[in-house]
């Protein structure tokens, strides 16, 4: 019996001596690494579109060679080679929740620069190390910059669509060479998209805080297209890095043309101007509807008081339904989809005293917003 556990221990020990020698260093695997990894269910609800004030996510992969071809929507370019001369990119709130992320399990750029952001005083952070990669293999859609949408239509290698509305937005300004499929009449206008369904499209539309382009992107691979990308900097970022798009834009002038004692309407005659809106906010406010046409869940984050919610695409079905004792102003978070209600509403009834907002809208949960002019 001794001998039985004599050998029994010998090979345990042979084993174990094995497995010391063949075995990686201790920590060889986590070497480098940041100390707070978070997966895809971490990431997905702060990756979304509109872009949510409470994080900033940052892609730590270099600008032409990666960022540039496809990101995710709503990241910010701040590459790790480049990290202290970018760091101005960062917010000001050192306790803004951080995300970066990079090329995969194995590249070790963002865990670089959330070390260096660490070393910085910022307190919240995390990496996503499975990165790009699988953002991609989850199935959602990469966002490309400027510079690609630049080159993709002088090279003809993609479709860029506006997906904002006709008169208010891309007829007055909008990138050279794209077309204008809004989203709201996506099913109307499908036989502008090309035939051969592995043709590469590129949606825009009025930046980060706007979802047209997102929407419109998954009705088009609803559709069966296969290289579906979004420019979600859209136009802003368009006339940010280029300076303008298409001449002939109009600039919106107060007139002195008016609905109503507090009400003075835009040079266009379809908009109120911020002032006035501002005025009849503090001053008159139950001289209007005030009609929010963002999604629900945006709704329910934060809204204007006193403001009732129909998403823009349930607006079509409600035309008949709408008040018209007074005037009815629409607000969203860029004034797109709120001048594509004033176009659904003025298609339907055209004798309708509506006004939309122009401009980009800031919301707060506690009911205060903020309101710059486009």
């Amino acid at each position: 019996m001794k001998r039985i556990l004599s050998l029994l221990s010998i090979t345990i020990i042979t084993f174990i001596i094995v497995l010391a020698f063949n075995a990686p260093p201790a920590g060889a695997v986590e070497a480098g690494y940041y100390t707070k990894i978070v997966d895809y269910g971490f990431i997905e609800p702060y990756a979304v579109i509109p872009s949510r004030d409470d994080v900033t996510i940052i892609d730590s992969r270099p600008v032409k060679r990666r960022f540039d071809t496809g990101h995710i929507p709503g990241a910010i370019s701040l590459p790790n080679s480049t990290f202290d001369k970018l760091v101005s990119k960062l917010p000001t709130d050192k306790s803004t929740m951080l995300i970066f992320y990079c090329g995969g399990e194995k590249c070790m750029l963002s865990h670089k620069s959330a070390y260096k952001a660490e070393a910085l005083g910022y307190t919240n952070i995390y990496v996503y190390a499975a990165g790009y990669p699988d953002w991609i293999d989850k199935g959602n859609l990469a966002s490309v910059s400027a510079a690609y949408v630049k080159t993709a239509i002088k090279k003809d290698k993609a479709i860029v669509i506006d997906a904002r509305p006709a008169k208010r937005k891309y007829n007055k300004g909008h990138v050279p060479g794209a077309i204008n499929i809004p989203n709201t009449s996506f099913d109307k206008l499908t036989g502008m998209l090309p035939t051969d369904k592995q043709m590469q499209l590129v949606f825009y539309c009025g930046g980060m805080k706007c979802p047209l382009s997102v929407k419109s992107a998954h009705k088009a691979l609803d559709l069966g297209y296969t290289d579906v990308k979004v420019f979600q900097g859209g136009y802003p970022e368009w006339v940010k890095v280029f300076d303008k798009g298409v001449s002939g834009q109009e600039p919106y002038a107060q007139t002195s043309r008016n609905t109503g004692p507090a009400i003075t309407v835009g040079a266009d005659g379809d908009t109120i101007t911020v002032e006035s809106f501002a005025a009849v906010m503090t001053n008159d406010r139950n001289s209007i509807h005030l009609i929010d046409v963002r999604d629900a869940s945006e709704f329910a984050s934060g809204a204007m008081p006193g403001a009732l919610n129909i998403p823009v695409e349930e607006l079509v079905d409600l035309v008949a339904d709408l008040p018209t004792d007074k005037p009815i102003v629409f607000v969203c978070a860029t004034g797109a989809r709120s001048g594509e209600a004033y176009d659904i509403v003025k298609l339907e009834k055209e004798e309708m005293e509506v006004l939309f907002l122009d401009a980009e809208v800031t919301y707060k949960k506690d009911g205060n917003y903020e309101v710059i002019p486009n």
